[in-house]
Protein backbone atom coordinates (compact mmCIF):
# COMPACT_ATOMS: atom_id res chain seq x y z
CA UNK A 1 0.00 0.00 0.00
CA UNK A 2 1.41 3.22 -0.93
CA UNK A 3 0.44 6.85 0.43
CA UNK A 4 -0.15 9.32 -1.98
CA UNK A 5 -1.22 12.11 -0.11
CA UNK A 6 -0.02 12.44 3.18
CA UNK A 7 -3.51 14.94 4.15
CA UNK A 8 -6.74 14.40 2.21
CA UNK A 9 -9.68 17.22 3.21
CA UNK A 10 -13.06 16.03 2.32
CA UNK A 11 -15.25 19.33 2.10
CA UNK A 12 -18.25 18.05 2.43
CA UNK A 13 -19.27 14.16 3.84
CA UNK A 14 -21.89 13.08 2.18
CA UNK A 15 -22.54 9.97 -0.04
CA UNK A 16 -19.13 10.59 -2.40
CA UNK A 17 -17.15 11.47 0.21
CA UNK A 18 -17.93 8.93 2.80
CA UNK A 19 -17.05 6.29 0.23
CA UNK A 20 -13.80 8.20 -0.63
CA UNK A 21 -12.75 8.02 3.03
CA UNK A 22 -13.43 4.21 3.38
CA UNK A 23 -11.73 3.37 -0.09
CA UNK A 24 -8.54 5.46 0.67
CA UNK A 25 -8.16 3.79 4.07
CA UNK A 26 -9.00 0.34 2.53
CA UNK A 27 -6.32 0.91 0.21
CA UNK A 28 -3.67 2.90 2.49
CA UNK A 29 -3.32 6.21 -0.19
CA UNK A 30 -4.17 8.66 2.62
CA UNK A 31 -2.34 9.19 5.55
CA UNK A 32 -4.56 11.73 7.59
CA UNK A 33 -8.34 12.37 6.65
CA UNK A 34 -9.70 15.14 7.79
CA UNK A 35 -13.52 16.26 7.06
CA UNK A 36 -16.38 19.24 7.39
CA UNK A 37 -19.66 19.20 6.74
CA UNK A 38 -21.56 22.67 7.00
CA UNK A 39 -24.37 20.65 9.42
CA UNK A 40 -23.46 20.12 13.22
CA UNK A 41 -25.67 16.94 12.95
CA UNK A 42 -23.99 14.96 9.80
CA UNK A 43 -20.86 16.33 11.84
CA UNK A 44 -21.34 14.33 14.94
CA UNK A 45 -22.83 11.27 12.57
CA UNK A 46 -19.01 11.24 11.38
CA UNK A 47 -17.33 11.37 14.40
CA UNK A 48 -19.80 8.54 15.90
CA UNK A 49 -19.16 6.11 12.94
CA UNK A 50 -15.45 6.77 12.53
CA UNK A 51 -15.36 8.87 9.50
CA UNK A 52 -12.36 10.72 8.83
CA UNK A 53 -9.60 10.83 11.24
CA UNK A 54 -10.56 14.35 12.32
CA UNK A 55 -13.87 15.99 12.01
CA UNK A 56 -13.28 19.46 11.96
CA UNK A 57 -16.00 22.47 12.68
CA UNK A 58 -14.77 24.62 10.08
CA UNK A 59 -13.62 23.99 6.69
CA UNK A 60 -11.06 26.11 7.28
CA UNK A 61 -9.81 24.14 9.66
CA UNK A 62 -9.79 20.64 8.06
CA UNK A 63 -8.44 22.30 4.86
CA UNK A 64 -5.65 23.91 6.30
CA UNK A 65 -1.95 21.55 5.46
CA UNK A 66 -4.16 19.64 3.40
CA UNK A 67 -1.98 18.36 -0.01
CA UNK A 68 -5.74 17.40 -1.34
CA UNK A 69 -8.58 19.36 -0.86
CA UNK A 70 -11.74 17.50 -2.06
CA UNK A 71 -14.81 19.63 -2.95
CA UNK A 72 -17.56 17.47 -2.25
CA UNK A 73 -20.77 19.75 -1.95
CA UNK A 74 -23.30 20.78 -4.10
CA UNK A 75 -22.06 22.60 -7.34
CA UNK A 76 -24.02 25.96 -5.95
CA UNK A 77 -22.09 26.07 -3.32
CA UNK A 78 -18.58 25.77 -4.74
CA UNK A 79 -17.78 29.46 -4.86
CA UNK A 80 -18.27 29.75 -1.54
CA UNK A 81 -16.89 26.62 -0.03
CA UNK A 82 -13.19 27.79 -2.43
CA UNK A 83 -13.66 31.68 -0.92
CA UNK A 84 -13.96 30.17 2.73
CA UNK A 85 -11.04 28.21 2.08
CA UNK A 86 -8.67 29.64 -0.16
CA UNK A 87 -7.08 31.77 2.44
CA UNK A 88 -5.64 28.60 3.99
CA UNK A 89 -4.68 26.44 1.26
CA UNK A 90 -0.93 25.13 1.64
CA UNK A 91 1.48 25.96 -1.76
CA UNK A 92 1.73 23.29 -3.89
CA UNK A 93 -1.54 21.91 -2.71
CA UNK A 94 -4.14 20.50 -5.38
CA UNK A 95 -7.68 21.49 -5.02
CA UNK A 96 -10.53 18.89 -6.59
CA UNK A 97 -14.36 17.89 -6.77
CA UNK A 98 -17.14 15.46 -7.20
CA UNK A 99 -19.81 17.60 -9.17
CA UNK A 100 -21.25 16.33 -11.92
CA UNK A 101 -20.91 19.43 -13.96
CA UNK A 102 -17.43 20.54 -14.92
CA UNK A 103 -17.62 23.81 -16.69
CA UNK A 104 -19.49 25.91 -14.06
CA UNK A 105 -17.30 24.47 -11.09
CA UNK A 106 -13.93 25.39 -13.33
CA UNK A 107 -15.96 28.75 -13.72
CA UNK A 108 -16.63 29.32 -9.67
CA UNK A 109 -13.59 27.95 -8.50
CA UNK A 110 -10.46 29.15 -10.47
CA UNK A 111 -10.64 32.75 -9.65
CA UNK A 112 -10.30 31.97 -5.92
CA UNK A 113 -7.03 29.61 -5.90
CA UNK A 114 -4.27 31.61 -4.76
CA UNK A 115 -0.94 31.54 -6.61
CA UNK A 116 0.74 27.73 -6.65
CA UNK A 117 -2.58 25.94 -5.67
CA UNK A 118 -3.42 23.67 -8.50
CA UNK A 119 -6.92 22.94 -9.05
CA UNK A 120 -7.97 19.74 -11.13
CA UNK A 121 -11.52 19.09 -11.72
CA UNK A 122 -13.01 15.44 -11.31
CA UNK A 123 -16.23 13.45 -11.58
CA UNK A 124 -17.22 10.01 -10.30
CA UNK A 125 -19.52 8.14 -12.19
CA UNK A 126 -21.07 6.52 -9.15
CA UNK A 127 -23.27 6.86 -6.77
CA UNK A 128 -26.83 5.69 -5.35
CA UNK A 129 -29.75 7.45 -4.63
CA UNK A 130 -28.88 7.66 -1.14
CA UNK A 131 -27.36 10.41 0.60
CA UNK A 132 -25.89 11.16 3.72
CA UNK A 133 -22.40 10.44 5.85
CA UNK A 134 -23.81 6.43 6.60
CA UNK A 135 -24.09 6.41 2.89
CA UNK A 136 -20.86 5.58 2.09
CA UNK A 137 -18.89 2.42 1.17
CA UNK A 138 -15.98 1.10 0.51
CA UNK A 139 -16.49 -0.20 -2.84
CA UNK A 140 -18.46 2.04 -4.58
CA UNK A 141 -15.91 3.38 -7.41
CA UNK A 142 -14.16 -0.33 -7.96
CA UNK A 143 -15.01 -0.87 -12.18
CA UNK A 144 -16.78 2.68 -11.88
CA UNK A 145 -15.00 5.24 -14.21
CA UNK A 146 -14.12 8.79 -12.90
CA UNK A 147 -13.37 11.42 -15.31
CA UNK A 148 -10.59 14.01 -14.63
CA UNK A 149 -11.25 17.14 -16.68
CA UNK A 150 -7.74 19.63 -16.50
CA UNK A 151 -8.22 22.65 -17.88
CA UNK A 152 -5.15 23.77 -20.48
CA UNK A 153 -2.04 24.40 -18.17
CA UNK A 154 -2.75 22.53 -15.24
CA UNK A 155 -0.22 20.70 -13.71
CA UNK A 156 0.74 17.56 -15.25
CA UNK A 157 1.71 16.44 -11.85
CA UNK A 158 -1.15 17.19 -9.85
CA UNK A 159 -2.94 15.52 -12.11
CA UNK A 160 -1.12 13.04 -12.43
CA UNK A 161 -1.13 12.56 -8.61
CA UNK A 162 -5.10 12.65 -8.72
CA UNK A 163 -5.39 10.51 -11.48
CA UNK A 164 -3.16 7.31 -9.07
CA UNK A 165 -5.50 8.44 -5.88
CA UNK A 166 -8.56 7.69 -8.26
CA UNK A 167 -7.29 4.12 -9.57
CA UNK A 168 -6.14 3.26 -5.90
CA UNK A 169 -9.42 3.60 -4.74
CA UNK A 170 -10.96 1.37 -7.60
CA UNK A 171 -12.05 3.52 -10.09
CA UNK A 172 -10.99 3.52 -13.94
CA UNK A 173 -9.75 7.15 -14.51
CA UNK A 174 -9.95 8.75 -18.08
CA UNK A 175 -9.53 12.48 -18.83
CA UNK A 176 -11.92 14.68 -21.11
CA UNK A 177 -11.84 18.19 -21.95
CA UNK A 178 -14.70 20.04 -19.67
CA UNK A 179 -17.43 21.28 -22.12
CA UNK A 180 -17.19 17.34 -23.90
CA UNK A 181 -17.92 16.26 -19.95
CA UNK A 182 -21.02 18.60 -19.55
CA UNK A 183 -22.31 17.15 -23.18
CA UNK A 184 -21.67 13.61 -22.40
CA UNK A 185 -23.23 13.33 -18.98
CA UNK A 186 -26.18 14.95 -19.81
CA UNK A 187 -26.50 12.29 -22.22
CA UNK A 188 -25.74 9.89 -19.74
CA UNK A 189 -27.22 11.28 -16.68
CA UNK A 190 -28.65 14.64 -16.26
CA UNK A 191 -31.19 14.10 -19.03
CA UNK A 192 -32.21 10.74 -17.54
CA UNK A 193 -32.81 11.99 -14.53
CA UNK A 194 -34.81 14.95 -15.60
CA UNK A 195 -37.40 12.75 -17.01
CA UNK A 196 -37.76 10.22 -14.50
CA UNK A 197 -38.49 13.00 -12.27
CA UNK A 198 -40.89 14.03 -15.12
CA UNK A 199 -42.32 10.33 -15.04
CA UNK A 200 -42.71 10.16 -11.17
CA UNK A 201 -44.57 13.73 -11.19
CA UNK A 202 -46.85 12.41 -14.13
CA UNK A 203 -47.83 9.35 -12.08
CA UNK A 204 -48.45 11.81 -9.03
CA UNK A 205 -50.82 13.71 -10.75
CA UNK A 206 -52.62 11.59 -12.59
CA UNK A 207 -55.90 11.40 -10.82
CA UNK A 208 -57.59 8.44 -12.48
CA UNK A 209 -54.13 6.19 -11.35
CA UNK A 210 -54.40 6.14 -7.29
CA UNK A 211 -51.22 6.34 -4.84
CA UNK A 212 -52.10 3.27 -3.89
CA UNK A 213 -52.31 1.64 -7.19
CA UNK A 214 -48.81 2.90 -8.11
CA UNK A 215 -47.03 1.74 -5.64
CA UNK A 216 -48.63 -1.46 -5.40
CA UNK A 217 -48.24 -2.18 -9.16
CA UNK A 218 -45.39 -0.61 -9.98
CA UNK A 219 -43.58 -2.72 -12.50
CA UNK A 220 -39.52 -2.35 -13.41
CA UNK A 221 -39.91 0.48 -15.51
CA UNK A 222 -41.17 2.64 -13.05
CA UNK A 223 -39.63 1.18 -10.13
CA UNK A 224 -36.29 2.13 -11.67
CA UNK A 225 -37.94 6.05 -12.43
CA UNK A 226 -38.66 6.64 -8.90
CA UNK A 227 -35.31 4.70 -7.59
CA UNK A 228 -33.87 7.64 -9.64
CA UNK A 229 -36.09 10.63 -8.54
CA UNK A 230 -35.21 10.04 -5.12
CA UNK A 231 -31.55 11.37 -5.39
CA UNK A 232 -30.60 14.31 -3.37
CA UNK A 233 -32.78 17.28 -4.73
CA UNK A 234 -29.94 19.79 -3.68
CA UNK A 235 -27.23 18.07 -6.17
CA UNK A 236 -29.84 17.98 -8.84
CA UNK A 237 -31.63 21.43 -9.16
CA UNK A 238 -27.35 22.90 -8.70
CA UNK A 239 -26.48 20.44 -11.65
CA UNK A 240 -29.43 21.42 -14.42
CA UNK A 241 -28.73 25.49 -13.10
CA UNK A 242 -25.31 24.83 -14.17
CA UNK A 243 -25.52 22.70 -17.29
CA UNK A 244 -28.60 24.43 -18.64
CA UNK A 245 -27.15 24.83 -22.49
CA UNK A 246 -25.95 21.02 -22.73
CA UNK A 247 -29.00 19.82 -20.83
CA UNK A 248 -31.39 21.59 -23.20
CA UNK A 249 -29.69 20.55 -26.17
CA UNK A 250 -30.45 17.02 -25.00
CA UNK A 251 -33.87 17.84 -24.23
CA UNK A 252 -34.33 19.20 -27.69
CA UNK A 253 -33.18 15.59 -29.53
CA UNK A 254 -35.23 13.83 -26.68
CA UNK A 255 -38.44 15.68 -27.51
CA UNK A 256 -37.58 14.89 -31.62
CA UNK A 257 -37.19 11.58 -31.05
CA UNK A 258 -40.25 10.87 -28.36
CA UNK A 259 -42.59 12.82 -31.41
CA UNK A 260 -40.95 10.23 -33.89
CA UNK A 261 -42.16 7.59 -31.43
CA UNK A 262 -45.43 8.88 -30.98
CA UNK A 263 -46.25 9.49 -34.65
CA UNK A 264 -45.18 5.73 -35.35
CA UNK A 265 -47.87 4.17 -32.69
CA UNK A 266 -50.41 6.71 -34.12
CA UNK A 267 -50.00 5.46 -37.34
CA UNK A 268 -49.01 1.66 -36.36
CA UNK A 269 -45.69 1.55 -37.53
CA UNK A 270 -44.59 -1.58 -36.25
CA UNK A 271 -41.29 -1.79 -38.44
CA UNK A 272 -39.61 1.69 -37.10
CA UNK A 273 -40.54 0.62 -33.67
CA UNK A 274 -38.92 -2.81 -33.89
CA UNK A 275 -35.75 -1.87 -35.29
CA UNK A 276 -35.51 1.42 -32.70
CA UNK A 277 -35.94 -0.98 -29.81
CA UNK A 278 -33.75 -3.24 -30.99
CA UNK A 279 -31.11 -0.69 -31.59
CA UNK A 280 -31.88 1.00 -27.93
CA UNK A 281 -30.92 -2.67 -27.10
CA UNK A 282 -27.66 -2.95 -28.63
CA UNK A 283 -26.54 -0.31 -26.25
CA UNK A 284 -27.75 -1.67 -22.97
CA UNK A 285 -25.63 -4.88 -24.24
CA UNK A 286 -22.53 -2.51 -24.63
CA UNK A 287 -22.84 -1.50 -21.07
CA UNK A 288 -23.26 -5.03 -19.46
CA UNK A 289 -20.44 -5.58 -21.86
CA UNK A 290 -18.18 -2.91 -19.98
CA UNK A 291 -19.02 -4.25 -16.79
CA UNK A 292 -20.63 -1.03 -15.76
CA UNK A 293 -24.26 -3.09 -14.87
CA UNK A 294 -25.14 -6.85 -14.60
CA UNK A 295 -28.05 -8.85 -16.92
CA UNK A 296 -28.61 -10.85 -13.44
CA UNK A 297 -32.60 -11.44 -13.53
CA UNK A 298 -33.99 -8.23 -12.10
CA UNK A 299 -30.73 -6.22 -12.35
CA UNK A 300 -29.27 -8.05 -9.63
CA UNK A 301 -31.62 -6.38 -7.25
CA UNK A 302 -31.33 -8.12 -3.68
CA UNK A 303 -34.64 -9.86 -3.21
CA UNK A 304 -36.70 -8.92 0.27
CA UNK A 305 -35.77 -11.25 3.09
CA UNK A 306 -32.42 -12.41 1.43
Amino acid sequence: MTVIYDRVALIGLGLIASSMFWAMKRAGAAGEVTGYARSAETRDTAREIGLCDRVCDSAREAAEGADLVILAVPVGAMATVIQDIAPVLKPGATVTDVGSVKRQVIEAVSPHLPEGVHFVPAHPLAGTEHSGPRAGFETLFDNRYCLLTPVEGTDAQATDRLFRLWQAIGANVETMDPDHHDLVLSVTSHTPHLIAYTMVGVADDLSRVTDSEVIKYSAAGFRDFTRIAASDPTMWRDVFLNNKDATLEILGRFTEELFALQRAIRTGDGDLLFDYFTRTREIRRGIIEAGQDTDAPDFGRVKPGS
